[in-house]
Formats: structure tokens, C-alpha cells, sequence
């Protein structure tokens, strides 16, 4: 029998896409605007080899029509398209029973290798949905729709993780989100950041003790161990952790017992571990101030979490959620950005990645004076390091420009940057020569004639049309 791929979507021209593609490819397939349809169809027709479904629709929604197929047809393997670009949709969509999570808009080449090696291989095992609640994690950038799929693959995983990343990123979030994904979400999820617990006291925050095992310790304690005991124990900047407790950690990661301060019976911990830093654990070993093996017990499975510089295309989105957050917590209405705002804080270095633009966010919701945030609306601070002072930066923040945009999607992109540049580069050649044409031509490096039918074609006349004696 030919295998057949089926399109579930309502946008007709994501379904001409695929259409187009998929016939150049010479293989069938068959197209439907809901997830009714194509259960009317599948009710009476022979199933498919592969669906490619999008996630809402009118009706029923593409994880519902998902379930249904798991039910039915749990070998088909199913691809999940959506342009809602959220840790929630990749991780049901996974969770449900999903061969692949899709984003919009695709690379159609990498949508048409996915459905080849979809139809060459089985479906993975379905495994029951947990119930959507408001994304905690968003992000539209490829890097992290790619941190999206590893949470999804590994939410029924007992495997320790480790999460890289820089301060403000938001390793505690997704270490969250492991745990709420997993089966050991009805579980505690205890977190310990490791720097900001004296020495002295670290053991037995993590451990426990007994009752006088040290001067002050005049009732038994449990430590974080068991305080997590059959969920997870996140601990953050584990770089910073002493050696000696590096070693009482690796003792438990080995065999999985360990012993209060002053205790004498080993306990089991019962916990999956994951841990986090912003340093860069290979350099520390080599200088001695982590252990090796310890760190590649920790390092079984490793998640990087992208600065906010490196995703620019997610500003948007993150900041609206933010002005809404804020917004909702002081009972205001929610303020907007401008795109001149946009623009801006999408070449911005973000030192402190998503916690200072959530920060930001906050700090306009109370101080900016209107709905509508501009530029000049920003923290002072803000807009001074935003200020362009070379030329790698401006070509930095150009090139930031055309990356956000074609992330958004948008057409006539080079033209419409093209006439920008040109008319700063005319306003400015004419600024500085008091308005010669001919000497700001030369300067262009443009005969007078393309100088004119510029001025003339961006609509500049009203600003330059007078013509100097010396042009005429």
C-alpha cells in the first residue's frame, strides 16, 4: 500500500505548502481543514501512514484529534504544527504520543526530511497527556523549540540533568518544568542554590541532622534530601559547591544513601537530580575546584538554555507576556511597545537576559507615562548602553533587525531596508554639504542625476527640493 500523509490544518495556505511539497516528492496525501473532517474520513477510509496536524483549529483542537489517533491508531506517528511557540504545546504534544513537535513558520526542506524519516520509522509509545497550564517557558527562537522537545522527551525520564546557562536566563524554569512534565510532578520539587548557603551550613541544609550533632542542633532536622523524597532536588550554581560535599554528592549519585550530620543509619534518597550553573564546569575541572567525576555524573544529559541575546526574534513575545503579568499583578492596563521600542531593546545586550526584561517590564508598567511605550519612555540607563558607539555595532544591530523580522515573518524586507538606509545616507550627505547635491553626489559616490531621482523617488523633495546655484 502507498503511504499516505495526511494535512489537518485550517490555513489553506500552510496546506498548499505542504501540498506542493509533498507531490514533488511523489508522495500521497490527503488534505482536511479540521480535526472533525478527518475523523469523519478515518471513520470509513483506510488510516494513513503519517498526519501532520496543526494544534488549533475551529473545533476540535490537534492534541484532541491526537488522543483520538493514540486510541486508534496508537503505531501512526503524528506531527504537531503550531505557530504558538510555548514549552506547554511541545510537551503535550510529546506527552500525548507526538513523533515530532513543528513549529511555524518551517523550513519546508526540514518539515519534508522529517516526514520522510517519519514514514521510514515506528510511532513512539503514547503516553498520557497532563493537563495544559499557562506556559511557563515561552520562546519562538530554533534554540529554543530545540530545549522545548528535549523537556518533552525527557519528562518520564529518571536520568540527572544538567542545566548551563548565564544568570537570569532561566535555568530554575526549566528545572521546574522537568519536574511539573514528569511522573514525579505530584512530588516536591525542592530547590537549593548552593552559593548562598555558608559553608558551614551546607551539609546539613542538604543532609539533615541529628539532634547534637553540633552546638545549636537541638532537634533532629531533614535536609533537602528528604525533603524532596520521591520528586526532584534542583541544585542551582552547583559549581560553587566545596569540594569535600562534592565528594558526599557523588557518594550519593553512586550508590543512593547518605547520612544526616551526626548520624550513623543511611538513609536512601529517593530523588532525581538536577543541577545548574552559569560557569563552565569543564574549566573548573581542569583547575581543580570540581571533581571530574563528579561531574560527569551530573553531566548524563545536559540542557543549554540561550542568552537572550542569542533569540532577539522572542523579545516581543516575552515582553507582552511580561506587561501583562505586571499588569495584572498592580491591576493596570497592560502597556504596549512601540516598534521604534522593539527595535531598540532587540539590540540590546540583555546582561541579564530574561530577569532584567522582566524587570524592565515591570519598571514600565509604573513609571511610563502612557500605553504606548517609545524609546524615550525606557530606563535611562537603558537607552545610554542601547546607543550604537561603533560601527561593528550598528552592523550588529542591523543585522538583529533582519533577524527579528524575518521571524516575524515579513515580506519586502530588503526593499523596505533598502530605502531606509538611503534616505539616512541622503539626509545626512545633504546635512553635511548645506544641501549641494552635487558635492553630496560625489560624496555618495553617485552622479547627480541618481542623487535627484532618489530625492524625488523617497520622497525627500519637501525636505530637500531647493537646488543650489552651484547644482543648477
Amino acid at each position: 500500500m502507498d503511504k499516505t500523509v495526511w494535512i489537518v490544518d485550517d490555513d489553506r495556505s500552510i496546506r498548499w505548502v505542504l501540498e506542493k511539497a509533498l507531490g514533488r516528492e511523489d508522495i500521497p496525501y490527503r488534505s482536511f481543514t479540521s480535526a472533525n473532517d478527518a475523523l469523519t474520513a478515518l471513520s470509513h477510509d483506510p488510516a494513513p501512514t503519517l498526519v501532520l496536524s496543526d494544534i488549533r483549529m475551529p473545533g476540535r483542537s490537534g492534541l484532541d484529534f491526537l488522543e483520538v489517533l493514540r486510541q486508534q491508531h496508537p503505531e501512526l506517528p503524528v506531527i504537531i504544527m503550531t505557530a504558538y511557540s510555548d514549552l506547554d504545546s511541545a510537551v503535550a504534544a510529546f506527552q500525548g504520543g507526538a513523533y515530532e513537535y513543528l513549529p511555524k513558520p518551517f523550513d519546508i526542506d526540514q518539515a519534508l526530511a522529517l516526514v520522510r524519516r517519519a514514514l521510514a520509522e515506528p510511532a513512539p509509545t503514547p503516553e498520557s497527556l497532563i493537563p495544559a497550564e499557562a506556559p511557563e517557558i515561552l520562546g519562538q527562537a530554533p534554540a529554543m523549540q530545540e530545549l522545548f522537545r528535549a523537556i518533552g522527551r525527557l519528562a518520564h525520564s529518571h536520568a540527572s540533568v544538567l542545566i548551563t546557562g548565564e544568570s537570569g536566563s532561566g535555568k530554575e524554569l526549566v528545572a521546574r518544568a522537568l519536574h511539573r512534565h514528569s511522573s514525579r510532578s505530584s512530588k516536591p520539587f525542592i530547590a537549593l542554590n548552593t552559593a548562598a548557603i555558608p559553608k558551614d551550613l551546607l551539609e546539613s541544609e542538604l543532609f539533615g541532622h541529628e539532634r547534637g550533632a553540633f552546638t545549636g542542633a537541638t532537634t533532629q532536622r531533614p535536609g533537602r534530601f528528604e525533603q524532596a523524597e520521591g520528586g526532584t532536588l534542583f541544585l542551582d550554581e552547583i559549581g560553587d559547591m566545596p569540594l569535600e560535599l562534592q565528594t558526599r554528592l557523588l557518594r550519593i549519585l553512586s550508590d543512593g544513601h547518605y547520612y544526616r550530620v551526626g548520624g550513623h543509619a543511611p538513609l536512601k534518597a529517593r530523588v532525581r537530580i538536577v543541577a545548574a550553573t552559569h560557569q563552565n564546569l569543564e574549566d573548573r575541572v581542569q583547575r581543580g575546584l570540581f571533581r571530574e567525576d563528579l561531574y560527569h555524573r551530573l553531566n548524563v544529559i545536559r540542557l543549554r538554555i540561550p542568552s537572550l541575546r542569542e533569540r532577539p526574534e522572542d523579545i516581543p513575545l516575552l515582553a507582552q507576556h511580561f506587561l501583562q503579568l505586571s499588569a495584572r499583578t498592580l491591576e493596570v492596563e497592560p502597556k504596549h511597545l512601540s516598534a521604534n521600542t522593539l527595535r531598540l531593546m532587540a539590540s540590546f545586550e540583555w546582561k541579564g537576559n530574561v530577569r532584567q526584561l522582566e524587570n524592565i517590564c515591570h519598571w514600565l508598567t509604573v513609571m511610563a507615562p502612557g500605553l504606548l511605550v517609545e524609546p524615550e519612555d525606557l530606563p535611562p540607563e537603558l537607552r545610554s548602553t542601547m546607543a550604537p558607539a561603533s560601527t561593528l555595532e550598528w552592523q550588529e544591530g542591523l543585522a538583529r533587525e533582519i533577524t527579528l523580522r524575518l521571524h516575524r515573518d515579513d515580506h519586502e524586507i530588503a526593499a523596505d531596508i533598502t530605502e531606509k538606509v538611503e534616505k539616512i545616507l541622503i539626509t545626512a550627505a545633504l546635512s553635511a554639504t548645506q544641501g549641494h547635491r552635487m558635492e553630496a553626489a560625489q560624496r555618495l559616490g553617485w552622479g547627480r542625476n541618481t542623487l535627484t531621482r532618489k530625492i524625488q523617488t523617497l520622497g525627500l523633495e519637501k525636505d530637500w527640493g531647493a537646488v543650489s546655484e552651484e547644482d543648477k
